[in-house]
């Protein structure tokens, strides 16, 4: 029986998670009556167990389709996982998308929790489907894809951080280096007297340079092992990264982010969906005679959206004679105002262009590409 059959099978088992660190509170339903249980967060034996005990108390056979969720979050999707091994169709909800009662002074509490889950997953089964979000859910293979880009990405950041510490310290005794702090100079920096530093401030600077080239070693062993992956793999997101980087102004981690964020496992109809998944569509304001815009949704992939705000600004630079380029430049081409506005509008069409590029092999209107 697949996840479909289950949802809409008359007689189910209701399942909600509200997912703790130590404890898990289970909350289930027949669609009229209501128990609760708590087990061992992560044990999925309990939870078979209490899935079990509730066929029986509710008395519905033991074979009767059970339909479960919980809420995305810190467990990921191995839950989900384990529940549709089991037999249990499983929906992984985006809990921004839960609406809340803002009339009164909201209380919360697990048990509370679990209930509203439990009373939204019986509607949702019966057909309103708008009650909230369902995440989209990746096969296993293409959750471990997204590894090294990501942790790419936070390692960037934190090489930022450690620079910016480095630059913060030595402007406490009004010093200014250009260029990158190194072990080698740290002993050479003298204050605004013309005096060597503080031994115990080059002992914290000496230790933040250590780390920042740790981090610097990490970061380069990472873009070696991405463009490795992107010239050698045989997957679908190496493919795609590899047809991407054809076009000029896509490098090598801007097309592994994409196709492994957002083309590569799914399918989309129009190019709406597209720019909707990256939260760059516009969320207008329109009441009465008030008419508005709000600016774009950014209800969509973050890592998606900034890499498009990025490529916009390469796209202007590399592309200039493509038809996006010629398209922004009679609209947005006054005023630094308007230009950072209208960046947002270039990145949303150049997603889609991109999409239109991989799934239907159609070049962005006087793009070249680097093999011309």
């Amino acid at each position: 029986m697949n996840e479909s059959t289950i949802l809409h099978s008359e007689k189910k088992l209701y399942v909600a998670f509200e997912l703790g660190n130590k404890s898990w509170h289970l909350a289930f339903s027949d669609g009229q009556r209501q128990r609760q249980k708590v087990v061992t967060a992560r044990s999925t034996k309990e939870v078979s167990q209490e899935i079990a005990r509730a066929k029986a108390k509710f008395g519905l056979p033991p074979e009767t389709p059970a339909v479960s969720c919980y809420e995305a979050g810190r467990d990921g999707f191995w839950l989900h996982r384990f529940l549709i091994l089991a037999g249990i169709g499983n929906i992984v909800v985006d809990s921004a998308s839960i609406l809340v009662d803002r009339r009164v002074r909201r209380t919360k509490t697990d048990r509370l929790d679990a209930t509203a889950l439990l009373d939204m997953l019986i509607r949702f089964a019966r057909g309103e489907t708008r009650v909230w979000r369902v995440v989209r859910v990746p096969d296993e293979t293409v959750e471990d894809e997204r590894r090294l880009h990501r942790e790419r990405e936070r390692l960037v950041k934190e090489q930022g951080q450690h620079r910016t510490r480095l630059r913060a310290l030595l402007t406490t005794q009004g010093v200014s280096i250009r260029g990158s702090v190194r072990p080698a100079r740290v002993t050479d920096v003298r204050d605004w007297r013309g005096q060597p530093l503080p031994a115990q401030l080059q002992s914290e600077l000496l230790r933040e340079c250590q780390r920042l080239e740790i981090v610097e070693k990490q970061v380069a062993e990472l873009d070696r092992q991405i463009l490795e992956a992107q010239r050698s793999g045989q997957g679908p997101i190496a493919q795609q990264s590899r047809k991407l980087v054809e076009l000029r102004s896509l490098g090598p981690i801007s097309a592994r982010t994409l196709s492994s964020e957002v083309f590569g496992w799914r399918k989309y109809r129009n190019g709406k969906e597209v720019g909707a998944s990256a939260g760059l569509t516009g969320s207008p304001y329109n009441s009465g005679s008030s008419m508005r815009e709000q600016g774009i949704s950014k209800a969509g992939n973050r890592r998606v959206r900034a890499t498009m705000v990025e490529l916009a600004w390469s796209w202007l630079r590399y592309q200039p004679d493509s038809g996006l380029s010629a398209w922004y430049r009679s609209r947005f081409g006054v005023g630094q105002r308007a230009r950072r506005i209208g960046i947002v509008a270039l990145a949303r069409r150049l997603l889609v262009a991109l999409w239109r590029y991989l799934e239907h092999g159609i070049v962005p209107a006087g793009a070249v590409l680097r093999s011309a």
